[in-house]
């Protein structure tokens, strides 16, 4: 069962303090220390940002009864971290000097996934409601800590970040997005939905036959698809897409897009791709969720979806940590929808 290896894979991931990759600035040699006293939380999976989302693939799993069998060693392999010593420690560093950047706009987007699932699960009525209740409880802090620096940042971005990897700003909006959405914050809802519409409102063609890059993981034009279906309403949103991507087939075909290649999955970078597949595929089922069942593209975008996402899955499992550190995530966050409003009308199944 796939659940299960992902699963797996994240236990296994979110203790592991080495290897690192870690992005901290030095202030003076008192800055000098091993990951997991930096970050007492968030160390494992290689970095912080794959650390937070290995906790969030845990979270979304057991919150979701996916893997029964494996809740009981989930919530305490989440409870030995979600501590109020550890946070503590999390929350310190977030708060030194020069940090206000730190994993900005991709980890602390993916942290705000994590708080999300926590808060729906809160809102349960099962034994994990209590749970999820406290450690949402002692993260609180923290969150509002990255949100005050979130909302402090957006108006200072004067141009929209297209790259396909970390900093790309669509992926991360549609997250601040939701987390709005779960939290109720509407000052941050419409500070994202305003710089959304500012920076891709009017754009068109946008050039798919470009993509992708050598090392990208999140599709330029997909992922602002992705977003605007968020910020628009069905109608402005079915004009607005023939616009920005004017040549996605009405046949039903699967191969209009071609799917990324990773020829050295042990290369941390060029294994980026297999992410490509699976992120393009949650993106291309958002973007036809928020069509009409009638359109006639949306055969099209699903069909590609599950070509794009089936390729990515197949190398969720491998045994070069290069990519087994974060690829699990991805495959769960396309799995289980986590992006589409349940509320949304029209199915991607």
């Amino acid at each position: 069962m796939a659940e299960q290896a992902y699963a797996r894979i994240a236990l296994n991931c979110i203790n592991k303090q080495y290897p690192n990759k870690i992005s901290h600035v030095l202030n003076s040699a008192v800055d000098v220390a091993e990951p997991a006293k930096l970050t007492p939380v968030f160390y494992g999976c290689y970095d912080w940002h794959s650390s937070v989302h290995g906790h969030w693939l845990l979270t979304r799993l057991w919150g979701q009864g996916l893997v029964p069998e494996m809740d009981e060693e989930i919530a305490a392999a989440l409870a030995a971290n979600f501590t109020a010593e550890k946070i503590a420690g999390e929350l310190a560093y977030f708060q030194g000097a020069d940090r206000k950047g730190f994993e900005r706009p991709y980890g602390i987007a993916w942290f705000l996934q994590l708080t999300s699932e926590l808060s729906e699960i809160a809102d349960g009525k099962d034994g994990k409601a209590e749970q999820a209740k406290a450690w949402l409880s002692r993260l609180e802090p923290l969150e509002s800590l990255i949100v005050s620096n979130i909302k402090e940042w957006l108006p200072k971005l004067a141009y929209p970040i297209r790259l396909g990897t970390h900093n790309q700003s669509a992926f991360a909006f549609g997250l601040f997005l939701d987390w709005a959405a779960r939290s109720g914050d509407s000052e941050m809802a419409s500070l994202v939905r305003n710089k959304a519409l500012g920076f891709h409102r009017n754009d068109r063609n946008c050039p798919m036959a470009y993509e992708p890059s050598g090392e990208d993981f999140l599709s330029s034009c997909l992922m602002v698809a992705d977003l605007m279906r968020r910020v628009m309403d069905g109608s402005e949103y079915t004009t607005w897409l023939s616009d920005f991507l004017p040549a996605i087939p009405t046949d039903g075909s699967d191969d209009w897009l071609e799917v990324g290649i990773v020829n050295d999955p042990t290369d941390g970078k060029l294994v980026h791709l297999d992410g490509l597949n699976l992120s393009r595929a949650w993106a291309l089922e958002g973007m036809a969720s928020a069509l009409s069942t009638d359109d006639p593209r949306r055969a099209s975008l699903l069909a590609s979806a599950s070509l794009h996402g089936n390729s990515g899955e197949q190398s969720v499992r491998t045994p070069h940590y290069s990519g087994s550190h974060w690829l699990a995530s991805f495959a769960t966050y396309w799995r289980t929808k986590r992006g589409i409003n349940k509320k949304e009308g029209n199915s991607v199944s």
